[in-house]
């Protein structure tokens, strides 16, 4: 039956009505199974069979039988119903809290060195929640945040992109690695200046870090791009410097586990303040579940106190995001500017930077 051209479609609780009687072939244990009376069962299941436009049932003074086309409609019926079934549960699960999938997007060069933190948090505090990885870098992370793809991002900030909220996490410095017989190895107190004459080695095109060492040296006086040689990733970056063809920048978190590879390398230290990046989440500007990311943004933070970073307090975060540098056209996140305000990182003397090293 239609009504203008469009067909009448059944009710939930018809399809109930049938699915019960096709499994218990008696209306009155039908009726009693879903808790329905028995003349609102049997017009539920009439009116089905008027929707419909077939015969369901066949009924006799003894028994009901299921017709032919009541037999193949009642596996539908039931699958239907169980369909429902699992989207009300799932909606239940989603009303609740760090329950779901969460696809997380990271950049190469934080994924290594917070991930194990990241993923320890995840399953001791939120042991329901789907955390789903994806390495990438930031202008891919950028895209799959905006088209819906990815959730949050873990990156380097500032990103000056309209519609992205960031959450910023802590600051920590850049050090220098170089080979065992370079005169700035092992020693602190290295003035940015001393950039403009180093052979630097940095990573290939597309990494933000890329970006963060160039704004270092241009900061520090140097007109050009030191590019002679560089990498896809940290570890081949550190292994390039042992091997002598030059020195980079690595983040601190990168440090203990990109120079325990090799025993030709010492860590020098910048006088303060030093060059440092910026790490956050970043999520939609009015994302459904901004609050639970504020939350995880919250206990990431405490969750990351141990490394050597310098955490975010919440007057930290409100006057970087109020004030921050605009984005430079072009540039995928820039280094922020050091703040005389912002507490040191805990900082090994320069013995221990060379045994760490080495």
């Amino acid at each position: 039956m239609t009504v203008g051209n469009k067909r009448r479609q059944p009710s939930l609780a018809q399809l109930r009505a049938f699915a019960a009687v096709a499994e218990h072939l008696h209306f009155r244990d039908a009726a009693a199974a879903i808790g329905m009376s028995q003349p609102a069962l049997s017009g539920a299941v009439s009116a089905l069979e008027e929707t419909l436009g077939v015969t369901l049932l066949e009924r006799t003074t003894r028994k009901v039988l299921l017709s032919p086309a009541g037999e193949r409609l009642a596996v539908r019926a039931k699958a239907v119903l169980e369909e429902v079934g699992a989207l009300m549960e799932e909606a239940e699960a989603l009303r609740a809290p760090f329950t779901g999938v969460l696809r997380l997007g990271v950049i190469p060069t934080v994924a290594p060195y917070l991930l194990p933190t990241v993923l320890r948090l995840v399953h001791d505090r939120y042991p329901d929640l789907d955390l789903q990885v994806h390495e990438e870098q930031t202008a891919n992370l950028l895209e799959g945040l905006t088209s819906g793809r990815l959730d949050l991002l873990l990156l380097a900030v500032p990103l000056g992109v309209p519609g992205v909220v960031e959450l910023p996490l802590f600051d920590e410095d850049f050090v220098l690695v170089t080979p065992l017989d370079h005169w700035l190895g092992g020693r602190e107190g290295i003035p940015r200046e001393t950039l403009r004459e180093l052979n630097l080695l940095l990573l290939d095109e597309g990494h933000c870090l890329r970006d963060q060492a160039l704004d270092i040296c241009r900061e520090a006086g140097r007109e050009d791009a030191p590019v002679t040689t560089t990498a896809a990733g940290l570890s081949t970056l550190v292994q390039l410097v042992a091997g002598g063809l030059g020195v980079t920048l690595l983040p601190r978190t990168a440090l203990k586990v990109e120079t325990s590879r090799s025993n030709q390398l010492l860590t020098g230290y910048f006088a303060e303040p030093a060059p440092s990046r910026r790490i956050a989440l970043a999520m939609r500007t009015g994302a459904a579940r901004g609050a639970e990311y504020q939350e995880l943004a919250a206990a990431l933070r405490e969750a990351l106190r141990p490394l050597p970073v310098r955490v975010l307090d919440a007057e930290d975060r409100g006057r970087a995001h109020s004030s921050g540098p605009p984005r430079q056209e072009g540039a995928r996140c820039r280094v922020p500017g050091p703040s005389a305000s912002t507490p040191s990182a805990a900082r090994p003397g320069a013995s221990a930077a060379a045994a760490a090293a080495g």
